[in-house]
């Protein structure tokens, strides 16, 4: 295909989440996009019995719903606003992990996977006036059988308690993990190929051919300058040349 192209928000997009990681992910798509927080107390736990993908779903659904431009009585976002949320958990054997309590939770949670196969789930919601989506990416993940003083050392600092599972792929944890099968960004938060999936089927995202710098013809004739900003002006405010293009 010639020629570049670039993605543009077709209506405004809102990421609820406090997660520096999924933040990040979202940013690199180069999309205008506001980043809210959930509603404190938004996120549940599981149910007795509760399936992981059906928990992992409405948990997603909980942090959406509470950022709605409908739940937001002061406007700060605007009614077409597209609202995208995610969460993420551990599932080994059936059990689901999700971010543990302290420490010593965390270093149960390491010595459970150390040495084992386990899965990956991020369910991502996307709701609004252009459309509701619902999916849930699965990432298949192993750990190597670390020796349990280098999982006490890892336990004991910051990183692994505000992570599913107590552990950050993109981090220190890093050296926990031997295999990933699957989508990568699904571990850390956010999966961004499904997510770009998504949006483009609700129509949210488009993919365009890119404005060119300076009109066909430019020069001393035609006003090519001014109208040329004009094209610089249209790219910023709506979308982003790929790094790679097209």
């Amino acid at each position: 295909m010639g020629g570049s192209r670039i993605l543009r928000a077709r209506v405004p997009l809102a990421l609820a989440s406090d997660s520096p990681r999924r933040r990040a992910l979202l940013r690199a798509l180069r999309l205008p996009a506001r980043f809210v927080s959930p509603r404190s107390g938004a996120e549940p736990s599981p149910e007795p019995g509760e399936l992981p993908e059906p928990f992992v779903l409405r948990a997603a659904a909980a942090k959406a719903a509470s950022r709605l431009p409908s739940a937001d009585p002061s406007g700060r976002l605007p009614p077409d606003t597209l609202v995208i949320a995610a969460d993420t958990i551990v599932v080994i054997q059936g059990r689901i992990l999700g971010k543990p309590a302290d420490p010593a939770e965390a270093l149960e949670f390491l010595r459970l996977l150390a040495g084992r196969t386990h899965e990956v789930l991020t369910a991502c919601v996307l709701e609004g006036t252009a459309g509701h989506r619902r999916f849930v990416a699965r990432t298949r993940v192993t750990l190597w059988k670390c020796p349990d003083s280098l999982l006490a050392a890892y336990a004991s600092g910051n990183e692994p308690l505000d992570k599913a599972g107590a552990y950050a792929a993109q981090g220190q944890g890093a050296f926990l993990i031997k295999r990933v099968q699957g989508s990568w960004s699904n571990v850390v938060g956010l999966p961004v190929a499904e997510l770009l999936q998504a949006l483009l089927r609700l129509g949210a995202v488009t993919e365009e051919k890119a404005l060119p710098p300076f009109p066909p013809g430019g020069g001393e004739k035609g006003g090519s300058a001014p109208r040329a900003e004009e094209g610089a002006a249209k790219r910023s405010a709506h979308g982003f040349r790929p790094a790679a293009a097209c």
